[in-house]
């Protein structure tokens, strides 16, 4: 597969601009083909169904997912790293281990979730008006986890080589496909929680069988070859060595999140669905700024790989003033429509209320963010990996844990969990500036250290 994107010369800024709009482009479709999901539900079923899909079934999807796209970034950067070395033996190795863990883990998870979901939504608190839906929409989604790991997988490995159209055409067809279905299951079947839960896992499906194919078809230097798909102990040790670190702390990430969950779930309906929204509506800020994140990672690995230390340091600094002019600018268009946002999901006023002003009060502090997911990608792609882990699970998770049993008791309100959020960015950006200049590489001679 020829690369087009030419992510070890040209002009940097250029070549980012390239290489991440597809990215982004992709990753507002993959929010497109999640919203439809909320927007269908909250329009036809109501606020029940919304809050059910969109509380803790939201925070539970978002841990697996982020979980899976974290060990899958350990195939991304060593792939990365040989195809900018031009190691294709190794190249191919990874490339068939990344799949065979990709479909073993996703059998797993697949079956365990199942067994598990009414567990932990009751450990959650799930109000008990959520409780059946919930089950239902979880029940199904287990049932095609490992049509989710698997395009996850795929995807990672294209953009790794600098191929970031192709995931996007795949994301386009599937996420029209996925609002076609919500419709037909949902509007005109009345199948509820159950069409929507249906519409996803099909389309996941779909693309999973469609980012397999375009890798089969790859050239001879890398291709997919399904009677090759196996475990190379030499290349899982490396995938996992990447992606175990990145896994924890997403996980972190998320459990966090899914305690804050627990606390949100005690405020009511409204709340709940008024939180989960936001979760819905503010993606459009993250996937702008973690796209940024997805191509300093391919550019640092490919220039690792390739020896171009000079090369990789100069696009950490463009990756980063170009994430601060795009985040601002998002931020500042969702401060202003928040209400008008809000009202695409539900027609509720009250939810709506509460909703406009969670994000007039955690939208401006959403800039601090930027340094920590630049930095992390970018120290990721370079092989450093243990040590941002530890920084994110202390500065982010624990922090946000500590707040919520801490101070959540004595200043008990929504506006109290919001400001976990800002308070643990900011400790955690401090942290990230200081461990990068200090361990990031500067000459070829530290490429190995």
């Amino acid at each position: 597969m020829e690369q087009k994107n030419r992510i070890t010369e040209g002009v940097i800024w250029k070549q980012l601009l390239i290489f991440f709009f597809p990215i982004v482009i992709g990753t507002f479709f993959q929010q497109v083909y999640n919203t439809a999901d909320s927007i269908v539900v909250g329009r036809f079923v109501g606020k029940e169904a919304l809050a059910a899909v969109s509380g803790s079934v939201n925070q539970i999807v978002t841990l697996i997912v982020e979980v899976f796209v974290g060990l899958t970034s350990g195939a991304s950067v060593i792939i990365a790293q040989f195809y900018g070395a031009k190691d294709h033996k190794n190249l191919n190795r990874t490339l068939h281990t990344a799949y065979a863990f990709a479909i073993v883990t996703g059998a797993i998870v697949g079956l365990i979730g199942f067994w598990i979901t009414e567990k932990v939504l009751i450990a959650m608190k799930t109000p008990s008006e959520l409780m059946a839906d919930s089950v239902i929409y979880l029940h199904i989604y287990f049932c095609g986890m490992i049509f989710n790991i698997v395009y996850n997988m795929g995807a990672s490995i294209l953009r790794a080589v600098g191929d970031s159209r192709r995931p996007l055409y795949v994301l386009i067809m599937t996420c029209g496909l996925n609002i076609f279905f919500d419709i037909m299951l949902v509007v005109f079947l009345k199948m509820g929680v159950m069409g929507v839960a249906i519409a996803t896992v099909s389309c996941q499906g779909i693309s999973a069988c469609m980012v397999t194919w375009i890798l089969i078809k790859g050239n001879s230097l890398f291709r997919l070859k399904i009677r090759e798909i196996r475990f190379y102990m030499a290349s899982l040790q490396s995938v996992l060595r990447i992606g175990i670190p990145a896994a924890l702390e997403a996980t972190m990430y998320t459990i966090a999140n899914l305690i804050i969950q627990i606390f949100v779930n005690g405020l009511g309906t409204d709340t709940v669905a008024a939180w989960g929204t936001f979760a819905k509506i503010d993606a459009i800020y993250w996937m702008v700024v973690n796209s940024f994140g997805i191509a300093i990672t391919t550019f640092v690995g490919q220039n690792y790989g390739a020896g171009k230390i000079q090369r990789m340091r100069k696009s950490v600094k463009v990756c980063l003033l170009m994430s601060y002019g795009a985040a601002i600018l998002v931020s500042a268009a969702l401060y202003g429509f928040a209400e008008p946002l809000y009202r695409l999901f539900t027609t509720d006023s009250n939810v709506v209320r509460i909703g406009a002003d969670m994000m007039h009060f955690l939208l401006p502090s959403y800039f601090m963010y930027v340094v920590i997911g630049i930095l992390s990608g970018a120290l990721r792609g370079a092989g450093r990996v243990l040590v941002p882990m530890l920084l994110t699970c202390g500065g982010v998770c624990l922090i946000r844990i500590a707040w919520m049993f801490g101070v959540f008791p004595v200043y008990s309100g929504i506006k109290t969990i919001m400001l976990s959020y800002p308070v643990s960015w900011g400790i955690t950006a401090v942290l990230f500036i200081i461990y990068y200049f200090k361990k990031f590489p500067k000459t070829e001679e530290q490429i190995l250290q």
